[in-house]
């Protein structure tokens, strides 16, 4: 995590200096419908006192994000992702053979974007983006003999760019890690740790300027 960590930071400070270049300034609201896929998810399960650990295959996703971006580089996003069937046709150590499942997630994000060329007509908005929120999974077992829901609080770090050819309408690829969150101690005071559910996001969409 320390190199992804690392990597993340060097982009913010590209962004930042790269929004310093005058350009034609305006506020923006993007609205972006999305498609893609999720890999390297992993997620530990517990069974009957042992810890065993799951890897997901690749999984389509799709959703929306909403975000408004200021004449600057910073921004605010909420992003709504929806992922069917993530938990099928697992390769781990446990294999259950799961049924129906899905990963819903909801986040309220930071963005920090350079708006090369301005934000108007033609140009490319480079951002970073992070945030917490909450990461739903649902899980049927294939006997229906149980049926899990969890909502966990989460967060997301990654970013992407905003490729437009009108002053509407225009194309967004984007990368994203995403976490569970855990609370180490539920008795005392909220102190958050990383958990062990997590995957990588991968999406294409349209984004629509206003």
């Amino acid at each position: 995590m320390s190199a992804v960590r690392k990597g993340f930071i060097t982009a913010a400070m590209v962004i930042m200096v790269a929004g310093a270049a005058p350009a034609k300034a305006s506020a923006d609201w993007l609205f972006t419908p999305f498609v893609g896929i999720n890999w390297g998810g992993t997620a530990k399960f517990n069974e009957s006192g042992a810890d065993f650990e799951d890897k997901f295959e690749r999984k389509s996703d799709f959703g929306a994000s909403l975000a408004w971006m200021g004449a600057g580089v910073f921004g605010f996003e909420l992003d709504f992702g929806y992922s069917p069937n993530f938990f099928q046709e697992t390769t781990g150590d446990t294999n259950f053979g799961y049924g129906d499942s899905n990963v819903t997630t909801f986040m309220g994000n930071v963005v920090l974007g350079a708006p090369v060329g301005g934000t108007s007509g033609k140009g490319f908005r480079p951002y970073a983006s992070g945030g917490v929120g909450i990461i739903r999974t649902k899980i049927d077992d294939a006997d229906d003999f149980f049926d899990i829901s969890s909502n966990d609080w989460g967060m997301n770090i990654g970013g992407g760019v905003h490729m437009f050819f009108s002053d509407k309408v225009g194309l967004r690829g984007d990368v994203r890690y995403f976490r569970s969150l855990k609370d180490e101690d539920p008795d005392d005071d909220v102190d958050f740790a990383l958990g062990s559910f997590n995957y990588w996001r991968g999406t294409v969409g349209i984004s629509f300027r206003f």
